[in-house]
């Protein structure tokens, strides 16, 4: 039978028969699109009234079809979509595109979009459907097009695939000239069924797909994109992904500092390098790191060396990669050798290094030096190499270069790149060739040196994070009161100061007396004290308390005792992300967070190493480990602290919790304000 063996998935993904149903320009698209890029099977029109539909016969109903195809494109309107939908389940094929537009992307327009998405899904059933509110599919490798618009791909034998929910940037994503070879392309539109990465696992899983590229505009499945990167990492594929916008969810956490600070943006990246997944800021850099990614795969390490025949370009590669995740080493005492038996005294050794001109279209002295360069300890080397206009120039003298490169790169047996500082400036054909020859072909520098930044990331040996803690939705809720808070934090181990509510300021008094002097008060009932006034510090007498807890905006008070000569004041908090879990956010703390925007989010749970990382990333971490002969906070119990805090979130899954200031000094770390949001109870 047809299909047999092969899941929907995969019927979709590389069909043997295609069914068009639809008469308008976009169904006669996909026939035109099929036959320009190869297609070998069948395709059968549908079309109720047309005889003819894209120059081939069409049959009336899909009941008439000769037999279930393995895919459809369905281009009519949503209620005739999802009355096919139920035919061509019934009938078995593997799977469809749905096209039409109006269900739950459109819910505040039509009012109706959400049951029509549920009505689509129900005439489905078990069979595949992309969408909807999607364009498809175009398999380059076996040449298959369920496409309903123009595409710039063209058949390759391998390489990279890409999945967006964006039709729009699928397209434009085709028209890249970089010299990427393009494997799939594909767009899951809505997610209604079949989301984003069970379309990566299968697409990974072709043999011929060397990377993955993802455009994310919203998670579609926590527990299936922890089950992506299992698969990536088992099948050597790395994954780099640009992930736009903002989720409404986290949006609606906003009592504490956490919320501003840890909204869904910083979930979703926080995500995808737990899960290994490098991250690009553009497109272009996507492109160029997929490129990379093709060639030469993950960098062993962040070592990189640079050469061009231009002192301008020397000085632009070493503060394109400033602040970036990337080494250019000194030259070490072999490399100045060789460097210097062929280049001789006249040229300044460093890296990067500018050999100058004087060697151009010499392929000894050119395959020399790169050979001589590439004796250090690197992961990559990069040869500077900008190509004049085909239309207006000769290139011929640019051919020496190439080859050196190829000849250091066999030498050497490390990767190598050809880097246009512009990305004219390195022609598709130049990187098409480049690519064959196995040389790295990278164009612009700034996407370049990010490239190669994200190529290192996934080349770093990571733990293997365990399973997600689930967030429940992040809305409604109660706070508990900061004693509260205090008192169920200090259940899971969290260090708090000794503390005592009184609801008058006599009773205040009193219990400041029992604490002893000095002693902090606080307002109950007030999500942030200090801007309201409703915390008082290092109150040393009786007069001091009463003063304070009657000039305060609040009917009830929190003695506790005062702590001071903290090194440092952290933020420790979590909110509930829905499409990402728990949002672990470390920040430098006290009334200052937000301004000085210090902050590192990770995702619940994170193992003591993972904590100690993060707070090594802060800009305070100097400050925490002693700066200038100053004394350092104790770390061990700072990541106790936040342990504690993840233990809380794990048993009791609150909608939100912050920690700030977590008071760190070297007798310890103590909570000195804390905040609860839990869910409402029915």
């Amino acid at each position: 039978m047809p299909g047999e063996g092969r899941s929907g998935l995969d019927r979709l993904l590389r069909p043997r028969s295609i069914a068009v149903i639809g008469g308008g320009s976009w169904c006669a698209n996909v026939i035109e699109q099929c036959r320009k890029i190869g297609f070998e099977g069948a395709i059968w029109p549908v079309h109720p009234l047309r005889d003819v539909v894209g120059g081939l016969p069409a049959v009336r109903r899909i009941e008439d079809l000769p037999e279930a195809p393995d895919a459809a494109f369905i281009g009519i309107n949503r209620e005739g979509s999802i009355e096919a939908l139920g035919v061509l389940s019934a009938r078995g094929a593997g799977g469809a595109v749905c096209f039409a537009s109006g269900f739950s992307e459109a819910q505040a327009e039509t009012g109706d979009g959400q049951a029509m998405q549920a009505a689509l899904l129900e005439a489905a059933g078990a069979m595949t459907v992309l969408g909807p509110n999607c364009y498809g599919v175009l398999n380059y490798l076996d040449g298959a097009a369920l496409w309903p618009d123009q595409h710039g791909g063209a058949r390759v034998a391998r390489g990279v695939a890409l999945v967006t929910q964006s039709s729009n940037i699928a397209i434009n994503l085709t028209m890249q000239d970089r010299g990427l070879p393009l494997a799939y392309v594909v767009t899951v539109g809505n997610q209604a069924q079949t989301g984003m990465s069970e379309v990566a696992r299968a697409l990974l899983r072709d043999a011929r797909v060397t990377a993955l590229g993802l455009h994310i505009e919203g998670i579609d499945d926590l527990r299936g994109f922890e089950a992506l990167a299992e698969d990536a990492r088992a099948l050597g594929k790395p994954i780099v992904a640009l992930k736009i916008g903002r989720s409404e969810q986290a949006r609606a956490a906003t009592v504490s500092h956490t919320a501003s600070l840890a909204g869904s943006d910083a979930g979703a990246r926080a995500l995808l390098a737990r899960l290994g997944i490098g991250q690009a800021s553009s497109l272009a850099a996507m492109l160029e790191a997929l490129k990379l990614l093709h060639v030469a795969g993950p960098l062993a390490s962040r070592r990189i060396a640079s050469m061009s025949c231009s002192g301008g370009e020397a000085s632009l590669v070493a503060d394109t990669a400033f602040g970036r995740r990337l080494e250019l080493p000194a030259l070490d005492a072999g490399q100045q050798t060789a460097l210097r038996a062929v280049l001789g005294p006249r040229v300044a050794l460093a890296n990067p290094l500018d050999y100058h001109t004087y060697i151009w279209g010499d392929e000894e002295a050119l395959a020399g030096t790169f050979g001589a360069m590439m004796q250090g300890d690197l992961a990559l080397g990069c040869v500077i190499l900008d190509f004049p206009r085909a239309d207006r120039c000769d290139a011929t003298a640019w051919e020496p270069v190439i080859a050196a490169v190829a000849r250091a790169k066999a030498a050497s047996g490390r990767a190598m790149a050809i880097v246009g500082t512009l990305k004219e400036t390195l022609p598709e054909a130049v990187s098409k060739r480049l690519d064959e020859m196995g040389i790295v072909p990278l164009a612009g520098l700034a996407e370049a040196v990010e490239a190669m930044e994200i190529a290192a990331d996934l080349g770093e040996v990571r733990e293997v994070a365990p399973p997600l803690v689930l967030a429940p939705p992040a809305t409604g809720g109660r706070v508990l009161s900061e004693a509260e808070a205090k008192a169920a934090l200090a259940g899971e181990g969290v260090r708090v100061p000794v503390a005592a509510r009184a609801a008058t300021p006599q009773e205040a008094v009193a219990a400041a007396a029992r604490i002893g002097f000095p002693v902090v008060l606080k307002g109950e009932g007030i999500a942030h004290k200090s801007e309201a006034g409703a915390v008082a510090l290092n109150l040393g007498n009786a007069e001091a308390v009463a003063a304070a807890a009657r000039a305060m905006p609040a009917d009830s008070f929190l003695v506790e005792e005062m702590i001071s000569g903290p090194v440092a004041e952290l933020l420790v908090g979590v909110v509930a992300d829905p499409a990402h879990g728990y949002v672990l956010t470390l920040a430098a703390g006290g009334v200052l967070t937000e301004v000085l925007g210090d902050s590192v989010s990770v995702l619940v749970p994170t193992s003591r190493a993972g904590v100690r990382a993060a707070l090594g990333a802060l800009k305070i971490a100097p400050v925490l480990a002693g700066y200038r002969g100053a004394r350092g906070a104790d770390m061990e119990a700072i990541v106790d602290a936040v342990m504690a805090v993840q233990a809380y979130v794990a048993a009791q899954r609150p909608l939100e919790i912050e920690i700030n200031p977590l008071m760190c000094g070297p007798g310890g770390a103590v909570a000195a304000d804390a905040l609860i949001r839990i869910g409402e109870t029915t």
